[in-house]
Parts: structure tokens; C-alpha cells; sequence
């Protein structure tokens, strides 16, 4: 079965190429600076966010013990394998504006003795509180990464939070640590980041910024970072272009926070009310998608020129801690579970945005993805005890090797183009020497129609081999669906060639592109 899959996969990618050839193609030529090695680029650039939302949760994540799903204590076994085979590194939990309601203790204990409640901002839907703090750490012990715990700022208060961090965190004898241990756990939980509120522009409390600051002062006194709990203490950050936001609260409470936050969905119209579909889309909502997706960079400018006002010295992070495609919903579902299909569209997107934070990961040290599980622009979706996987998941497989590399100047000549209307770059790279010492080069091809040949001059570094992968499909909405093989997964790339100190890559249309270097 596997081996057929690759096999159509193969015939569809070649398919495509063969598409993209008849269409046309772009010259286009790029600089490698090899000899000026830029800023890490952070694993954590590669993260997860799983808020308790519709599906993510329940039936993404958690089917309980008793399932004939297989699991693992009640966590699915298929989608962590999954989540381990693209070596995710982090996931944020459990929101969200879910967060600002979420009460720690409801969520431990025995499960037939915790609350229900009402998600009030998801649906209404019950929250049977079977997923709590030990089930949430268990799930990224299994995946192997870490968890980015999302304190209740909004409607909670400092001892709240410092009970909450006691009972994950103290090894002595104390009361917390002990009931910790009787519910299952006897060494601490490793706790690496905790956000202190989320989006309390909005739905963590409507504060404006100068309230947070001070909000996030007091909260961070009562947060006791020490060797027992040392974690990245992530303050609320902005909602998208509010620049103001960012600088308020850094020039406040900078002092007293390792990190920010920073929140920005693309909405293909732009508009909240209508956002537009997510497959059976046109060439024009092609375009205005990907313009929107690549304000991302404008919009890391900002708020980083904002930061180096107040933090010259680099010290506070940047976490783009939600972001990604963000459409209406499927027809026929709750619309307050955001469930959404994803597409080949998507995958490109996830690309395009990889390598813009490449471009600023001396300031970029982790983003998440909204959202893992079910929920937005998912890696995975499950229907019973079935997975399917995503072109977006497919990007970030694919991305591996950035992971922890070092990024590499890589200068792009790409020209403009006119998709249904609207004006984008034909596409965008980004370059990274690899752990393995290996040079990675990777491209995300936003033209619908057309290749691409790229020209990059390699500047110095002597290669001699080039192989790699490349994901993309015959239509711009292809996907992969339940049952079926899938239509949108990588196969090995073979428009890559090396003469002399140029590397020359043919790169079909609507495509990503991941290259080794050797």
C-alpha cells in the first residue's frame, strides 16, 4: 500500500511539473552569502498549539482509555507518531482564549470526579475536564516536546498561577507536590515556558496596554522563577499591526518578561465576517491569500523595531505564537469549532512563512501554528480512529532540517506576478546549514501557473551533489482525504543541478522545494 502511494504520488507530482512546463516559467536568480552565517534558527520555529477547541482535544487528541482507538492512556497513538516524525518540538496548551477561563483543578483528580463545564468560547460546548494537566504533559512526553503552558490571567489571579506552577514544578514536600504525586507523578513535570495571559486585548480581559503591564507586574512578582521553576515567563502580546501594544508593554514590564507573544491570521478578504472558503477557491482568492500571508514579514519588522527600542540588547523573544490560514468553516459544522479543510494552497503558505521568520530568528525564537489537531490549519485531521495528514503537515516534515540549523543569507530576485488581480512575488527562499553540515535551501512557489528556474550563485560554498523533495499537486486545491491515497505529499525533487559555483533548481508551479546542498 505504501509503495503505491509513492507511486501516485510520483505520477501526480510529475503530472504537475509537466503542467507548470506547458504554462510557462520565470527566470529568476539568487545569492547564497555562505561565508556570512546568520542567527540559529530555533527548533521551537517549528511549534504546535492545541487549544481546547471543537475537535482538537477531544477525539484529536484524547479518545480515553478505554477507546478501541489505539492509544496510550487515552492519547492516540496514530497522531503521536505523527507529531514524532516531524520532531515537534513544542505545543501551547490549553489556549487560546480558552486559557482565560480554564481553572487547573478542574482538570486533575480522578476523571469520573472532575467538573463539566461550558466551553463559553468555543460553541458552548461540555468540557469534561478529562484532559487536564497530567494528560496534556503525558501527551508531550510521548511526542518528545516540550509544553508551553498558558496561564489564566483574565479571570484568575496571582495565586492561582503560583499554585498551578507549585503543583507542576516542586520537588519537596509540600503540600502541592504531594497532591501532584497522588494524583500520578511523582518527579516534577519539566515546565520549559509559561505564557502569562493570552490575547488580553480581547477575549483574556479587553485591557488595554498599560493596564496589562501593570497586570503582568504584579502577576510576575507571585511567578517565582528560580531553579525549580525556570521557565520563559511570555507576556500577551499584540494583535497583529498594533505596534503600540508591543512597545507599551516592553517599555513597562520588559524587565520582568523573557519573552512577547504576537498573534496574525491570514484572512484571504481580509475581512472577519467573510473570510472565504478553504477549497473550490479561485485563482483571485489564490492571490489575495498570499498577499495577505506575506504581510507577515511587514508586520515582524514592526513590532521588532519596536522591541529594539526597549530591549536593544536582544534579551525578550519573539513568539508568534498563533498564526496561519484562517477560512470559513466547512459547511454543516459547528462554526465554533473552526473545523477546516486544508489544501495544497496551505501547504505553500506554511513554506512562505517558514522562510520569512528564517529572515529574523535573532528575534524570532518560536511560533505555533494554529492549530495541531482538527482546528484551522491543522497538520492532521481524524474522523473516528482514521488520520489524515496534511499538505501542511507535509511542509513542515519537509523542514526538518531547519530545525536548530543556522541560518544563511540568501539574497532573492524573485519578480513580481499578477494572480487573479493581485499582485505577489512569484516566490520567496530562505538557506541554512544543516546539523548534519549539510547547506539547505528552500523555496515556496506562490505562482499558480508558472515554474520556476533559479539561478543561485552559491558563493563560494563547493557542492557537488543536490538532492532533495518537492510537494505539489495538478490543482491548487488538491488535498488528502480520508480512505483515500494522498494526492498532496512529498516525493523526491530531480530539477536540481550543479555546474561550477551555480546551483540551478526547475520548480513547478505552486510548489514547495527543500533541497540538500553537499
Amino acid at each position: 500500500m505504501a509503495l503505491a502511494r509513492t507511486f501516485l504520488g510520483a505520477a501526480i507530482t510529475l503530472l504537475a511539473m509537466a503542467a507548470s512546463a506547458q504554462a510557462g516559467e520565470i527566470a529568476a536568480t539568487a545569492t547564497l552569502k555562505a561565508d556570512k552565517p546568520g542567527a540559529p534558527i530555533s527548533r521551537y520555529i517549528y511549534g504546535q498549539f492545541s487549544e481546547h477547541l471543537g475537535a482538537g482535544i477531544y477525539d484529536g487528541v484524547w479518545v480515553g482509555p478505554d477507546s478501541k482507538i489505539p492509544n496510550v492512556r487515552g492519547i492516540r497513538s496514530d497522531v503521536v507518531a505523527a507529531l514524532k516524525d516531524i520532531k515537534t518540538p513544542v505545543i501551547r496548551w490549553p489556549g487560546g482564549c480558552f486559557a482565560d477561563e480554564y481553572r487547573w483543578r478542574d482538570g486533575i483528580g480522578p476523571r469520573d470526579k472532575r467538573p463539566s463545564r461550558k466551553n463559553n468560547w468555543w460553541g458552548g460546548s461540555p468540557e469534561t475536564n478529562a484532559f487536564g494537566t497530567h494528560e496534556f504533559m503525558d501527551f508531550a512526553e510521548q511526542v518528545g516536546a516540550d509544553p508551553y503552558v498558558s496561564i489564566n490571567m483574565g479571570s484568575s489571579d496571582p495565586t492561582e498561577m503560583r499554585e498551578w506552577i507549585e503543583y507542576m514544578t516542586s520537588p519537596g514536600d509540600d503540600t502541592l507536590a504531594q497532591e501532584r504525586r497522588a494524583n500520578g507523578r511523582d518527579k516534577p513535570f519539566k515546565v520549559p515556558f509559561i505564557g502569562i495571559g493570552n490575547e488580553s486585548w480581547g477575549c483574556g480581559g479587553e485591557m488595554t496596554p498599560d493596564y496589562y503591564a501593570n497586570e503582568y507586574r504584579r502577576f510576575s512578582a507571585f511567578f517565582h522563577k528560580n531553579a525549580d521553576n525556570p521557565a520563559v515567563r511570555v507576556a500577551s502580546g499584540a494583535n497583529s499591526f498594533d505596534v503600540n501594544w508591543t512597545d507599551v508593554v516592553t517599555k513597562h514590564a520588559g524587565k520582568y518578561m523573557d519573552a512577547i507573544s504576537l498573534h496574525y491570521y491570514t484572512i484571504p478578504t481580509g475581512q472577519w465576517s467573510k473570510k472565504g472558503v478553504a477549497t473550490g477557491f479561485d485563482k483571485a482568492a489564490w492571490g489575495q491569500t498570499f498577499a495577505q500571508t506575506l504581510r507577515m514579514d511587514d508586520l515582524l519588522k514592526q513590532h521588532i523595531a519596536a522591541m529594539d527600542k526597549n530591549d536593544p540588547s536582544k534579551r525578550i523573544g519573539l513568539y508568534v505564537d498563533e498564526w496561519g490560514a484562517w477560512y470559513d468553516v466547512e459547511p454543516g459544522t459547528n462554526p465554533g469549532h473552526l473545523y477546516q479543510l486544508n489544501t495544497l494552497r496551505d501547504g505553500v503558505l506554511a513554506a512562505a512563512n517558514f522562510n520569512i521568520f528564517h529572515r529574523y530568528t535573532d528575534r524570532v525564537k518560536m511560533t505555533n501554528i494554529a492549530q495541531t489537531i482538527n482546528v484551522l490549519q491543522a497538520m492532521i485531521l481524524t474522523q473516528g480512529d482514521k488520520i489524515v495528514l496534511t499538505p501542511t503537515y507535509y511542509a513542515y516534515k519537509m523542514y526538518v532540517p531547519f530545525q536548530d540549523s543556522t541560518a544563511i543569507p540568501l539574497d532573492v530576485n524573485a519578480p513580481e506576478i499578477d494572480v487573479g488581480g493581485t499582485k505577489i512575488p512569484a516566490f520567496n527562499a530562505s538557506a541554512a546549514k544543516g546539523k548534519d553540515g549539510k547547506t539547505y535551501v528552500a523555496v515556496a512557489n506562490m505562482s499558480p501557473d508558472d515554474g520556476v528556474k533559479l539561478s543561485v550563485a552559491l558563493g563560494g560554498l563547493k557542492a557537488k551533489s543536490v538532492s532533495g523533495q518537492v510537494l505539489t499537486a495538478d490543482k491548487m486545491d488538491a488535498m488528502n482525504a480520508f480512505g483515500a491515497k494522498p494526492a498532496v505529499a512529498p516525493v523526491p525533487f530531480k530539477g536540481g543541478k550543479i555546474a561550477g559555483d551555480t546551483l540551478t533548481l526547475a520548480i513547478p508551479a505552486k510548489s514547495v522545494v527543500v533541497v540538500a546542498v553537499d
